[in-house]
């Protein structure tokens, strides 16, 4: 299981006691945002990599729509691989793992510290 797995089952098990029928919609939605602001803050950084370098392969508009796509891509992936069969049996394997314990709220910041980061390496660059 990957790191993203862990994240995500950890969300599911948290919201499957307090919010049944919406529980995974919020942990797919959570991995999503995650992965997108990773992405984004790669992109960010790559950007200003190539602006060092003087390397002109993509201007700023086709990016962001390069980014676009990759967002949405994103999701849907997140949305097949975690709503059917592959993640009932990721879930079984889980279950057997004994449960790790993080912290909800700092889950849920951490999104948001990567989004801080791609947001001043943006003014950086």
């Amino acid at each position: 299981m990957t790191t993203f797995d862990t994240l995500f089952f950890h969300f599911f098990q948290y919201y499957k006691n307090k919010k049944n029928k919406k529980a995974n919609s919020i942990a797919i939605f959570y991995i999503s945002v995650l992965q997108i602001a990773l992405v984004l803050l790669l992109g960010i950084f790559f950007a200003g990599f190539s602006r060092q370098m003087h390397m002109n392969t993509m201007s700023s508009d086709k990016a962001w729509t390069l980014f676009a796509i990759m967002g949405i891509f994103v999701y849907f992936k997140n949305w097949i691989q975690y709503s059917g069969r592959k993640r009932k049996v990721l879930n079984a394997k889980n279950l057997k793992n004994k449960k790790l314990t993080y912290n909800i709220w700092l889950l849920w910041f951490l999104p948001i510290v990567v989004l801080a980061l791609a947001f001043v390496l943006y003014q950086a660059v």
